[in-house]
């Protein structure tokens, strides 16, 4: 008997865990850590997506601009490179999308498009998801640095569109681009 009530008690138990309250002095990096940390560690360590995060809407999409057209300019910020199988920005690449954050409060009619892409593990359809979720992160943390959300849109080409076919780790990253 008791064998049969510990699944369901177990269950109970996760359940009714949850995280908590949401942090109000939450890392604009989404990883749920109270701040900025002298180690950058924080609560939910891959990317925060969900109670620790700061997910906001996302604005329309503006089809005027396209990644792949000529009315989007690339290459003007460093990629943000991610870990394996991760969707949380990594200390060492935070510097990226502060910088980032510091032109687009500068240049107020500016408008960025962020990027994201994984390596080629992996289902095309998780790829795809996975790029997003990279993408969303950098907007998130563009938003927690005081970057209005209308400004930043995203996309995820997946495991499309790779810097280097034989690189995994350079193909895991989030990319800008400025309209």
């Amino acid at each position: 008997m008791h064998a049969r009530l510990l699944p369901i008690a177990l269950t109970a138990v996760f359940a009714f865990a949850g995280p908590g309250c949401k942090n109000k002095n939450a890392d604009p990096y989404g990883n749920g850590g109270t701040g900025w940390g002298a180690d950058g560690a924080g609560g939910w360590g891959n990317g925060g997506w969900g109670e620790g995060g700061n997910v906001t809407e996302l604005p329309a999409r503006d089809e005027r601009y396209s990644w792949e057209s000529g009315n989007v300019q690339r290459g003007a910020f460093s990629h943000v490179y991610f870990g394996f199988d991760r969707f949380d920005i990594a200390p060492a690449e935070r510097g990226k999308v502060q910088q980032v954050a510091s032109y687009l409060r500068q240049n107020s009619g500016k408008s960025l498009l962020i990027a994201g892409f994984t390596d080629s593990i992996g289902t095309a359809e998780y790829n795809r998801a996975l790029g997003e979720r990279r993408a969303q992160a950098v907007r998130s943390a563009l938003i927690g640095l005081g970057i209005p959300g209308d400004r930043v849109q995203t996309l995820s080409f997946g495991e499309d569109l790779p810097a280097d076919p034989g690189n995994h780790a350079a193909n895991r990253r989030a990319e800008f681009g400025l309209y």
